[in-house]
């Protein structure tokens, strides 16, 4: 139970330096590049916070309810401090085939993504190294070091990883529908549900700057083959979703294009 503490509380000090940064950021920083800083430090919070759970889970075999709910918790107070920041280059992406971003400040969101994937990695060795709990301790002991995070094959994985993709895309396309009081917590069920049904094959990533932080420093594979299974799969499940609500569903009912608009969760604010 003392580990599962500890994890808790180094969830809470990553949530706690991100907002730092965010707040920070929009007092000193006019729109036009607090929006950059956003997306780094809620990708930060993330991919930090994503290292903890994944540590957690795997060492401290807790159980799935424990696990599951944290998983949730995490979700909604991710949904809830983001403010509008998509933490995901799928999200990037969808949105400068929408207009709503040019190419040069995709490209750029995108680098400040990988560059806070980057710096959670060295975020979570430096926390783990202070040894504050067994878990990190035996961790400590491994050299940092993960191992093959695959349970199935390479199409298996990939297929997993674009159904979750599909799955959270449509969720995050038709939240709009409910309650502004439920979209977080309606994203967060979606989000454990896949989460439990593709955990033990891929993990469950579906976002391609998370799996870079914490999957592809794993052994097991080559970048190439992470590169098949978590770049690849979930920009085809984001795409084939945006295309059958988007396109194919409307053409077969005879409706025009949905215009769908871009949910809160994926939005891009310039201003808090």
């Amino acid at each position: 139970m003392t580990d599962l503490f500890v994890s808790v509380a180094v969830l809470g000090s990553a949530v706690l330096l991100s907002e730092a940064i965010r707040r920070t950021a929009a007092r000193l920083l006019p729109g036009a590049y607090w929006i950059y800083l956003l997306e780094a430090a809620s990708t930060l919070q993330l991919c930090c916070c994503t290292h903890e759970l994944k540590l957690l889970g795997e060492t401290a075999q807790l159980e799935l309810l424990v696990g599951l709910t944290l998983t949730y918790i995490m979700t909604v107070i991710h949904l809830s401090t983001f403010r509008g920041a998509t933490c995901n280059p799928s999200g990037i992406l969808e949105s400068l085939c929408r207009g709503t971003n040019t190419v040069r400040a995709a490209v750029v969101l995108i680098a400040c993504q990988f560059a806070a994937a980057v710096a959670a990695q060295y975020f979570a060795a430096s926390v783990w190294s202070l040894g504050l709990s067994d878990v990190h301790v035996r961790h400590q002991r491994f050299g940092f070091r993960c191992f093959d995070p695959l349970g199935g094959t390479l199409m298996e994985a990939a297929a997993v990883e674009l159904g979750c993709a599909f799955t959270v895309q449509a969720a995050a396309l038709h939240v709009h529908k409910l309650d502004e009081k439920l979209r977080a917590h309606f994203v967060a069920a979606v989000i454990t549900a896949v989460v439990y049904a593709g955990g033990s094959i891929s993990g469950a990533v579906f976002n391609p700057v998370l799996a870079f932080s914490i999957q592809f420093p794993c052994s097991g594979h080559t970048y190439l083959e992470y590169c098949f299974v978590y770049w690849l799969g979930p920009v085809l499940g984001v795409a084939s979703c945006i295309l059958l609500f988007e396109k194919i569903i409307p053409f077969l009912s005879g409706k025009s294009t949905i215009g769908l608009e871009v949910p809160a969760v994926q939005k891009q604010k310039k201003t808090q």
